[in-house]
């Protein structure tokens, strides 16, 4: 876990010996349930800390992060960003939405196992999750690090966010150019675009793009499940 520890060091977080641990103890469960159910491609330990765990961390000291007491992760994957970010974030709530149940199974298996009671899962689709009262504007962050562009993302993920609130996306070197394709879209859900932050950090670099909710999503947005892939807002 060295690259993490020196992650940590960056970042200024304490080192917790329990919180590596559960850490490790994820990251063994994750890889062993990998080879019954496809979770990542990542198997090798050092690129499954860095691009993971290092990556999933990055935002921890943004002030959207830190001042959020409710957090919703978009197509959470195998629990990324939002395990990594609940484990050092124990203060806060996490709600970890996919659309495939077994792999939300195994989060449930995993944080159970390393004493993670801060997470909770919910199976759908954003575009369906979004039209639920439970759901809909609660979020005082959104993270997510779905492939998706950026226009097809906001769809997803604002609708999620309370006035006030905010969405982080996390982004590879194109950052500038998807939120150039996204503008029209953000204004359209009620965001506005704060900063794009490039974070350079343990031999991995990725832009996280800083939307604020300014206003509420109109009522028909979310559209029906696969519309903003297929129709992007542009």
């Amino acid at each position: 876990m060295k690259k993490l520890k020196e992650a940590f060091g960056k970042l200024h977080i304490p080192e917790d010996e329990a919180i590596l641990e559960q850490y490790e103890k994820y990251m063994e469960g994750i890889l062993l349930w990998n080879e019954k159910i496809n979770l990542t491609a990542i198997k090798e330990r050092e690129d499954f800390i860095i691009k993971h765990f290092v990556d999933s961390i990055l935002c921890c000291n943004f002030p959207e992060y830190v001042n959020a007491e409710s957090v919703i992760d978009i197509g959470t994957g195998a629990g990324f960003p939002g395990v990594p970010l609940a484990i050092i974030g124990q203060d806060k709530e996490f709600v970890l939405a996919d659309s495939l149940h077994k792999r939300l199974k195994v989060i449930d298996d995993l944080t159970a196992s390393i004493g993670l009671d801060n997470v909770t899962t919910v199976h759908g689709r954003a575009e369906e999750l979004a039209r639920n009262r439970d759901y809909r504007e609660k979020f005082d962050l959104c993270v997510s690090r779905a492939v998706a562009n950026m226009s097809v993302l906001t769809e997803y993920c604002l609708p999620f966010v309370r006035v006030g609130g905010f969405l982080l996306a996390y982004k590879g070197p194109d950052a500038e150019k998807e939120m150039g394709q996204a503008e029209k879209a953000i204004k359209i859900l009620g965001g506005k675009l704060r900063r794009i932050e490039a974070v350079n950090l343990v031999d991995f670099d990725h832009n996280i793009i800083v939307i604020e909710k300014i206003k509420e999503t109109p009522a028909k947005y979310p559209r029906k499940a696969g519309t903003p892939a297929k129709e992007p807002i542009n």
